[in-house]
């Protein structure tokens, strides 16, 4: 139990990172982002490429730069272009499969278990001290990191400016603000923070490949549901720390469902069951007294 509580938390914080991502691109911006599948395994694939040329630790701005040049992408169909975010989403992550298989050199997989990684190094630079073996405390510093850093970068002018930009465009666009300019840039950080992610995953498991990246919008977003439900209010850093917790709860969901063997072909549809139900629960409770009235009418017993 104590195992999967570990693998839990440390895939749950390697995710964490594209949590962010869609918190601020998602809630903050307001644009709901379908190329972060395309995204999070171009991170991988530019990060494993970079680790694999014996940089492993230049991987993670490479990443990040690689992340951000899909969401400038992103970004410059929405806005110089006029193409719908959900569409612009669409067309940038088909795109990625191609870019992405010529990252890697025309390979659909990329193996690190011959090279250093940033694991690696950390275990051998923590090697006879008192947090040996603790090497992936990494991923918890990272995403510690980036949690401070996006909530002091969402407190500054121009954070409330994007923050602005996903609650009223129109107020923006009066207050002569360029809501174009906040949207690429809000996306460029997302696609980085996206990139990482990609990248600390690739590094984790030694190795990346062209489908890595499927179905990791599903997986942030019902993690960022779930933080939503734990914190529903409160300051920036908050509600960022209940993104990250809700990353670790769906991360333990998930290793539970491999723990009871369900089968492999189910984990999709239990993310799909969890993203609905997380999605409903607000509803379902705002209908719960309505339901209630309605049942005590008919002379019916009280729910429990």
């Amino acid at each position: 139990m104590l195992s999967l509580l570990q693998t839990a938390l440390e895939l749950g914080l390697v995710y964490s990172l594209t949590v962010l991502a869609l918190f601020l691109s998602y809630s903050m911006l307001g644009v709901c982002d379908l190329s972060t599948d395309g995204c999070f395994t171009l991170g991988a694939a530019a990060g494993a490429m970079v680790a694999l040329s014996g940089h492993p630790l230049l991987a993670l701005p490479a990443a990040m730069a690689a992340g951000a040049a899909s969401g400038l992408v992103t970004a410059l169909l929405q806005t110089r272009l006029g193409i719908d975010s959900l569409l612009s989403g669409i067309i940038v992550n088909t795109g990625l499969y191609s870019v992405n298989i010529a990252v890697m050199a025309g390979s659909a997989q990329v193996n690190l278990n011959r090279t250093d990684t940033l694991f690696t190094l950390i275990r051998d630079l923590l090697e006879n001290t008192p947090l040996a073996g603790q090497y992936r405390l990494a991923v918890l510093l990272l995403s510690l990191a980036a949690v401070v850093l996006l909530t002091l970068f969402l407190c500054t002018r121009l954070g409330l400016a994007i923050r602005a930009t996903g609650d009223n465009p129109v107020m923006v666009r009066s207050s002569s603000i360029n809501p174009a300019f906040t949207t690429l840039v809000g996306l460029c950080l997302s696609g980085a923070l996206t990139g990482l992610s990609g990248c600390m995953l690739a590094q984790y498991q030694r190795s990346a490949e062209i489908n890595m990246g499927s179905g990791i919008l599903t997986v942030a977003l019902a993690s960022l549901l779930i933080g939503r439900v734990l914190v529903p209010r409160g300051s920036i850093l908050l509600r960022a720390l209940g993104a990250v917790a809700g990353a670790f709860l769906f991360r333990l969901v998930y290793a539970l469902a491999i723990q009871l063997q369900m089968p492999a072909y189910m984990l999709k549809l239990t993310s799909a069951v969890i993203v609905a139900l997380t999605i409903a629960l607000p509803y379902l409770k705002k209908q719960y007294p309505l339901l209630l009235r309605r049942w005590n009418a008919k002379g019916g017993n009280v729910p429990c």
